[in-house]
């Protein structure tokens, strides 16, 4: 696997930014973020936003959904991937940011990931969403682009994040993954990525391998 220098790096991430459209937030409130985020997980940003959506304009607050219905909050997401299952979630961790932290969703990752349907990757999205802390967030997308270009090659997230922690410069941390969300959703697609329109072929190891079978 061919190491790019940081010149490279820098270069294909400006690339990418140019071709992408710009990432929709639909909170700056921490809570929500963190609300939203949990509803994320094997949903499509979209619904979880409308999700997340329904639940603001009904709750308002962390403490109104902490004393929420679980069937009625359940209703409220029902589009949203294992509804009942977040349902139950996103109380918990109203609850928990209530009792537990008076109130304040915490900016650090190990009191995030003490809160039940936060893992590495949510616990990421929030400090760099919600507080504008550096961080590199890897879901599905941020995992196959990484190994795709040849930044990574790794089979689970969590190596994926230690080895583009390396390899990324920390003044491009924030707004990474959001980009690379983009940049999977347009073009670096799971199943049929457009190649034929993408702006950094030339460094992609992905590419690389598509022209050498198609020479043979």
């Amino acid at each position: 696997m061919k190491k790019f220098n940081e010149q490279d790096i820098r270069l294909m991430i400006t690339k990418i930014k140019e071709q992408t459209p710009e990432h929709y937030f639909e909170f700056k409130d921490p809570f929500w973020i963190m609300i939203t985020t949990i509803l994320s997980h094997r949903t499509k940003d979209e619904v979880s936003n409308l999700a997340g959506r329904n639940l603001y304009e009904k709750y308002q607050t962390a403490l109104n959904l902490s004393k929420a219905d679980e069937e009625e909050v359940s209703k409220l997401i029902s589009k949203v991937g294992f509804a009942n299952v977040k349902a139950k979630r996103v109380i918990g961790a109203a609850e928990i940011v209530i009792n537990d932290f008076g109130g304040n969703v915490p900016n650090d990752i190990d009191l995030l990931m003490k809160i039940p349907g936060i893992g590495r990757k949510t616990a990421n999205v929030i400090l760099s969403d919600a507080f504008s802390i550096p961080s590199i967030a890897v879901d599905t997308h941020v995992h196959r682009i990484s190994n795709r270009i040849g930044f990574c090659n790794t089979s689970k997230p969590d190596d994926t994040e230690e080895c583009l922690r390396k390899q990324i410069p920390h003044d491009l941390w924030l707004g990474f993954n959001p980009v690379l969300v983009e940049f999977g959703k347009t073009i670096c697609k799971p199943i049929t990525p457009k190649c034929n329109v993408c702006s950094i072929t030339e460094y992609c190891n992905y590419f690389k391998k598509i022209q050498s079978k198609n020479r043979k």
